[in-house]
């Protein structure tokens, strides 16, 4: 079995791991484009780089590709279908607020600006929140300094991002995959006292266990471990990004596949 992932840059390493846990057996391949990242600095050209993206993990005749990635999934999720399905299953990334409204009361939404407010995101507030009160919170530079593990971009980020969340705030949907890899740091700067911890909703345990589905494959965690994992950059063969070790999910990706 081969899972193939694409995201702009390192954020599919949360889904990567989700991927890991349920079928340890699966070759993977991560195809990401930091030539580009981030792509939601100019949303008309997401289509076009998502499709080099996924093509360059087509080329490794994978079972199936999940876009791990949420701005490619709202801009360019239909155009990566019809190119490669139904040969090829494509499973895209949408923000978990159906499960995060689920209990009702305050939710926020952290996203990139061009996810932040899009038709796309409106439509899943609409049709998924029910009666929880949401809010949307644009996360500018999150992506990107998370990407390039900087920390003094992530803590700036993620005190204005913070700043615009509501006090009571009772979950956060990470509607970026890269906000995945500091989840805990995201549930410290919403954290307000006398409250209790907020509930942090991601989409890579979801996307991963959609692509099992797809291929008619059962989780199987106790499989014997693959070794295998094939890094694209920007469609050349190469070694996971340094900024990638920064994260547990990188460093234990790089592990498996140092055994080789």
């Amino acid at each position: 079995m081969k899972i193939a992932l694409m995201d702009s840059g390192i954020g599919l390493l949360a889904a990567a791991a989700a991927v890991r846990r349920l079928r340890p057996d699966a070759d993977l391949v991560l195809s990401c484009d930091p030539d580009h990242m981030p792509w939601g600095r100019a949303p008309e050209g997401v289509t076009a780089r998502a499709l080099a993206v996924a093509r360059a993990a087509a080329a490794h005749r994978p079972d199936a590709l999940i876009v791990a990635c949420n701005t490619a999934s709202v801009h360019a999720l239909a155009t990566l279908r019809a190119e490669l399905e139904p040969g090829l299953p494509v499973i895209g990334t949408v923000p978990a607020i159906k499960p995060a409204a689920a209990a009702g009361g305050s939710v926020a939404i952290w996203a990139t600006p061009a996810t932040t407010g899009s038709p796309y995101q409106r439509g899943l507030i609409r049709d998924f929140a029910g009666t929880a009160a949401v809010t949307e919170v644009p996360c500018p530079g999150l992506a990107d300094a998370v990407e390039h593990a900087d920390e003094a971009g992530i803590e700036k980020a993620l005190a204005a991002a913070a700043a615009l969340t509501p006090p009571d705030v009772r979950a956060v949907v990470l509607g970026c995959t890269h906000y995945e890899l500091v989840a805990e740091r995201i549930r410290d700067a919403v954290r307000r006292p006398g409250r209790p911890p907020v509930a942090l909703h991601g989409s890579a345990g979801a996307v991963a266990a959609q692509a099992l589905r797809r291929i008619g494959a059962e989780p199987a965690p106790s499989a014997e471990p693959s070794t295998s994992v094939a890094v694209l950059l920007s469609g050349r063969a190469a070694e996971l990004p340094q900024a990638a070790l920064t994260y547990p999910e990188g460093r234990r990706l790089a592990a498996v596949d140092s055994v080789r």
